[in-house]
């Protein structure tokens, strides 16, 4: 994702979350699914990708499969039901996270 640490640690939810929603899919489908959702404002690089989604098969968060396209093989990711498990608790941290968040950057003001 680009440069920023708070897209970098959030990666693999969004990449767990892109297959939830959207089934198997290929690395660069994954990138450019994220840049269409931003309007092109959150670019994933394959640097970051590739052992994100490596991570998270050793971790039995997704499977693989290999299928021809034309001359070369692609890589489909599918999410497991694991994977499907541990996106649901990812997904609640991070909305727990982006709520507190909120408080500490826009405290409501006591009448005390």
């Amino acid at each position: 994702m680009n440069n920023s640490q708070l897209y970098k640690g959030s990666l693999t939810t969004v990449i767990l979350k892109l297959l939830e929603e959207n089934g198997r899919m290929y690395g660069y489908e994954m990138t450019q699914k994220v840049k269409e959702l931003t309007a092109n404002e959150v670019t994933i690089n394959e640097g970051a990708l590739y052992p994100a989604l490596h991570k998270l098969e050793a971790d039995g968060l997704l499977t693989v499969e290999v299928v021809p396209a034309g001359n070369r093989m692609r890589k489909y990711y599918s999410i497991t039901p694991k994977g499907q498990t541990e996106t649901v608790n990812r997904l609640a941290e991070l909305e727990e996270f982006m709520k507190h968040m909120q408080l500490l950057l826009h405290p409501k003001v006591s009448l005390g």
